[in-house]
């Protein structure tokens, strides 16, 4: 096995728990999501001080952008996830490549995989071993 196939498999399985990390943290939302529906169905038992509920668009605002956000989360750890299977397997240079690029915005765990990822891809031998791209 040569560094390069090497240094694939180490992204491959670091892609996986980097993935698994971002899905779980991306059900931070979650929270978000059912205090807005809370907010929702039972506006009463949100009463402030004054007695008043607090208007209804609160609610869908938490609700919409809880489950937004969720989404969006899980959406990425799958793509990382995804990218990691194909870093095994030698395929979607590009997919993994930009999958790299956008994980370098998660501080800290996504920064150093995704740069890692980007130096290992850039190398002209690695890209021999996906088909001389």
């Amino acid at each position: 096995m040569t560094n390069d196939e090497e240094h694939l498999k180490l992204l491959s399985v670091f892609h996986y728990v980097v993935g698994g990390l971002m899905a779980l943290f991306a059900c931070m939302p979650l929270i978000h999501m059912f205090i807005g529906l809370f907010f929702i169905i039972s506006p009463e038992s949100m009463t402030s001080g004054s007695g008043e509920a607090p208007p209804a668009f609160i609610g869908w605002l938490f609700f919409s952008l809880g489950t937004l956000f969720f989404l969006i989360g899980q959406t990425i750890a799958i793509c990382v996830i995804l990218s990691g299977r194909f870093l095994a397997g030698r395929k979607k240079y590009m997919f993994s490549f930009i999958v790299g690029c956008v994980q370098c915005a998660f501080i800290p765990f996504g920064t150093v995989l995704g740069i890692f990822t980007i130096i290992v891809l850039s190398r002209d031998s690695v890209k021999a071993l996906y088909g001389g791209l």
